[in-house]
């Protein structure tokens, strides 16, 4: 099992693109594609985008990004976009993406993560804490979550 970072793995750029958009597909393609494309070679830390791989398989994924489409622009980084395949859920491998991307936004000096969801109780086992309600420009809220690095 590994943890695949495209900036570090550019070659990785045209499946992590396909399979971001196969696992958002409410989310408009050409958002990964050009988030994903852009973030090689980029001049600050961010964006960075995963990849979980189990044998020569991705079965998951997540973004480390400055903003999810929410009011609090105040707040930064976000885990986004964490998704594991249904047949692998249940084996905290989703934990694996979300500790990779904290070390990553701690090396990058950041305190603090956040992340946007629906979801009650799962997160907090994971160190995050309910931080207050955002809004989408699509005009839907979410809950806001909060992880202290230190």
């Amino acid at each position: 099992m590994k943890i695949i970072s495209i900036r570090e793995n550019p070659d990785y750029k045209d499946e992590a693109i396909a399979y971001f958009q196969r696992s958002w597909p409410s989310v408009r393609p050409e958002i990964y594609e050009d988030c994903i494309s852009h973030a090689i070679g980029a001049r600050g830390n961010l964006p960075q985008w995963y990849l979980l791989e189990i044998g020569n398989k991705i079965i998951g994924c997540a973004g480390l990004i400055t903003n999810d489409f929410i009011s609090r622009g105040d707040l930064y980084p976000w885990i986004c976009a964490i998704f594991i395949e249904e047949i692998h859920r249940g084996n905290a491998y989703a934990s694996l993406l979300m500790e990779k991307a904290k070390s990553d936004a701690k090396g990058f000096g950041f305190e603090f993560v956040y992340l946007c969801t629906e979801h009650i109780g799962y997160y907090e086992k994971y160190g995050f804490s309910y931080l207050g309600q955002g809004y989408h420009p699509w005009g839907e809220e979410s809950r806001i979550y909060a992880c202290n690095l230190q």
